[in-house]
């Protein structure tokens, strides 16, 4: 039961993830890439003003915080040791997935990814610290 309702909420979370993607020139639409705007997404026909996908694009990130939420408050309900495996599930996943983009490309590209791979791992490294800092406070204040 637990494990059927983990994965009912992270298969209703992807799509706020597809559809929350940014509209306009990405990293991958440059000159570098082809020089093409994909235009993909689902308001992509609605012609749609600056202030429009702007505040599109809010809606959606708070939409994905709050399901972000719930997923927590149920994730908090499973034991221990249910948590850590899956945490452990999840990283395995993500690892296997940045293997076989890194497969996909070219040295100088894989030298890129694994600096971007490196800064990523820094900043969750000082976001964990950082919670850890924060979760002390008040036990100091008292």
């Amino acid at each position: 039961m637990r494990k059927t309702l983990i994965a009912l909420m992270f298969a209703a979370a992807l799509p706020t993830v597809a559809m929350a993607m940014p509209e306009g020139p990405g990293p991958m639409d440059g000159p570098r890439h082809g020089g093409q705007m994909h235009d993909k997404g689902p308001y992509s026909q609605l012609d749609l003003s600056r202030e429009q996908r702007q505040q599109i694009r809010r809606i959606m990130g708070e939409q994905r915080h709050e399901r972000r939420e719930l997923v927590e408050k149920y994730l908090a309900k499973l034991s221990p040791a249910d948590q850590k495996a899956m945490k452990d599930e999840m990283a395995a996943r993500h690892e296997k997935v940045d293997a076989q983009i890194r497969g996909l490309l070219k040295p100088e590209q894989q030298k890129e990814f694994d600096a971007i791979q490196k800064k990523q791992a820094e900043r969750r490294a000082e976001w964990a610290e950082f919670k850890a800092w924060k979760a002390q406070q008040p036990q100091k204040a008292q």
